[in-house]
């Protein structure tokens, strides 16, 4: 990395201006994989341990039976993966970690889905698909996961990648388990590889994975974080490396990767569909970390905790098709036009999304574009309160996903779910639907809860459903008093601290992401050391005076206690018939407990208790969400006064700094007259 402090110069000062006028054209080759049509023929050699296929452009060696990526030729570069690291961390692999059924834990058993089978499904000199397939028997039973499973691998004449995908499945002879997180992981050879671009404000030099080990860093007291203290590139002292830093929501987790300066070379995981990931559009998933590492994340219960295990019942069938993604490689013509690889890829990612389903994929599990159907219609939102006539759901998110309860869409995990975005007008349209039986969903924002269809919707190979408009009616009993927040299941809008200078790190570009920062939960005790949060309503201002997190304070003993926050209001006079509704929207929870008070803090018993809820470690992964929960609290009248009246707002959970609440929105509601 001599390097680096140059190109990080050259970076901020030009790559911005877009110095140079860069011919884009030029400086970037690859090819479009939708058409395949030129270059030299797809080659297959196999070797008694090794499998290795090439297209002349990209060159890729497999493990022989296990399914291993221990070789990738590109650009002049032997090897694009780390081959000098310990075995189980070494090329690109498929993994999963599970746990059996009785076993509530999440932190499972690590298996590395090593095949015992290979079997070549297509040879052409278009294209090459290879299977490494593992039958699971009753003698594997508690030593590896009870499904069976196919990884496929498929090269196409004239494409500068290659694209990936498994077929997971789970007979009724098999005994029940709990799958929590699998993936498709790639270890790239840390001496090409230093910097990696997850967005376009989330792009950077990176630390070494060295800088992590004991006589380099220092961990911290989430486990995963680290503090830099004599990393080998010593613009790196100081700073913290977390993989949770470079986490996104999965509607806008499409591409990521890392680029080579010499030669310039970039490798990017696209996923061009979100339909076999579990959680829906806003579940936040790990892409590119320190190693260097790029992840194509399925399912797992980051950000949301065990309620996204699948959980697979004994005597059950289940299958699923993961991806395919694909694995892009580009080149540019110098080391200064690397960073124009980042702009390439966007623009392979748009390619591969406007082509899915692909036609390529040998699986019948697989359906092509002929299988598959379509959903149409217009969403409106009917808030009376708002607007006397309905409103369009603009930038709201319409979904099919499994039949559930309202909002069940962010816990499923063994189908596949279907989002679009709504046009400005309302409408929408669902495209490449697989055949089942759906319930329809949606979220806008500006509008607490969630959406669902009384009537499901049927989809079958061909067919187009209109539903024409549908209109949802967001909670709401009364007139809104006041609020606090915005609704669109996020804190984002709240005050985020700045970041201890003891941990401060390069996470976005611009500071545009301020919660990608460790220690910010330490924060809330040096704002509030003895008295908790009080918001007045009409002063108080939610960007500055509303705390991102409701999390737990540490005493003077070093002990970490429950919080009580207060929401002063004033009241000209109590309408004496009905009840008030307070509107509780939560953006995350972890193991937290949250109760309700008003006007009496001594209150034995509170109004309103969530109970313990949540676990989806947010706080701590630096996320600004996880999990969206909405309470409905009827408030008495005779509980409120004419004058001054305060909520109180407890999370009585304490002994730890990670456990706590993220609001999203808060709204008092008169009663309806």
């Amino acid at each position: 990395m001599a390097e680096t402090k140059v190109l990080y110069i050259f970076f901020f000062s030009a790559f911005f201006l877009i110095v140079d006028n860069l011919c884009f054209a030029e400086a970037v080759g690859g090819s479009s994989c939708s058409k395949n049509s030129a270059g030299a023929d797809v080659k297959l050699s196999i070797q008694n341990d090794r499998v290795v296929v090439d297209n002349d452009i990209v060159e890729l060696t497999f493990t022989k039976p296990g399914g291993g990526l221990i070789g990738l030729r590109y650009n002049g570069i032997d090897n694009l993966l780390e081959v000098h690291a310990p075995s189980d961390l070494n090329g690109g692999f498929w993994d999963l970690n599970w746990s059996e059924s009785n076993d509530t834990g999440i932190s499972g058993k690590f298996d590395r889905l090593n095949a015992t089978r290979f079997e070549v499904i297509v040879e052409s000199k278009d294209q090459v698909e290879l299977s490494f397939k593992r039958i699971w028997n009753i003698s594997q039973q508690g030593q590896i996961v009870p499904l069976n499973v196919d990884k496929r691998f498929v090269l196409l004449r004239g494409c500068s990648g290659f694209y990936s995908y498994a077929i997971y499945e789970h007979l009724k002879e098999m005994p029940g388990f709990i799958l929590f997180t699998t993936r498709i992981a790639f270890l790239l050879n840390s001496e090409k590889f230093h910097y990696m671009s997850v967005a376009d404000n989330i792009q950077r030099f990176m630390p070494s994975r060295i800088d992590r080990l004991p006589n380099r860093g220092q961990e911290l007291e989430y486990k995963e974080a680290v503090r830099l203290v004599n990393p080998v590139e010593k613009e790196f002292k100081g700073e913290v490396d977390d993989k949770y830093f470079y986490t996104l929501d999965d509607k806008d987790n499409r591409v990521h990767g890392w680029i080579c300066q010499e030669p310039a070379v970039g490798f990017w995981q696209i996923t061009p569909s979100n339909e076999f990931r579990t959680g829906g559009p806003f579940k936040h998933d790990l892409t590119s970390h320190v190693g260097p590492t790029t992840l194509a994340i399925f399912s797992t219960p980051h950000y949301a905790g065990t309620d996204l295990g699948v959980k697979i019942e004994k005597g059950e069938e289940w299958k699923k098709v993961f991806g395919p993604v694909f694995i892009y490689l580009n080149k540019a013509k110098s080391g200064a036009q690397a960073f124009s690889l980042w702009d390439d890829a966007k623009i392979q990612m748009k390619t591969e999304v406007q082509s899915w389903p692909y036609t390529f994929p040998a699986s019948i599990d697989y359906p092509k574009s002929n299988k598959r159907g379509k959903v149409s219609g217009r969403l409106l939102v009917q808030d009376r309160f708002v607007k006397d006539t309905n409103i369009t759901a603009k930038g709201g998110y319409v979904g099919l996903t499994a039949p559930g309860d309202v909002g069940s869409w962010q816990r499923e995990f063994k189908g596949y779910q279907f989002w679009t975005n709504v046009n400005d007008d309302g409408s929408f349209v669902i495209e490449n639907v697989r055949e089942g039986i759906y319930n329809l969903f949606a979220t806008v924002p500006g509008f607490i809860g969630d959406y669902k269809r009384d009537i499901s919707v049927n989809i079958i190979a061909g067919g187009n459903v209109v539903v024409g408009d549908v209109v949802y009616q967001p909670p709401r009993n009364g007139p809104t008093l006041w609020e606090i927040g915005f609704p669109d299941r996020s804190a984002a809008e709240f005050y985020i601290p700045d970041p201890n200078p003891l941990y401060k790190t390069k996470t976005s570009l611009n500071n545009s992401d301020r919660f990608r920062q460790y220690g910010l939960w330490e924060r809330y005790t040096e704002l509030y050391p003895i008295n908790d949060l009080v918001y007045k309503v009409g002063v108080s201002n939610y960007k500055k005076d509303w705390f991102f997190a409701q999390v737990t304070r540490k005493t003077s003993a070093n002990v970490y206690i429950g919080t009580t926050w207060q929401i002063q209001f004033k009241l000209g006079n109590v309408i004496q018939t009905g009840n008030y509704t307070l509107r509780l929207a939560l953006a995350s929870v972890h193991m937290a407990k949250l109760d309700v008070r008003i006007n009496n803090i001594d209150e034995v018993s509170p109004l309103f208790s969530t109970g313990p809820i949540g676990d989806d470690n947010a706080i701590a992964r630096h996320g600004i969400h996880g999990l969206y929960w909405l309470f409905n609290v009827n408030i008495p009248h005779r509980m409120l006064i004419n004058g001054e009246n305060i909520i109180y707002l407890t999370q009585s959970k304490g002994r730890s700094p990670f456990k706590g609440i993220m609001y999203d929105y808060i709204r008092l509601e008169a009663p309806k007259l």
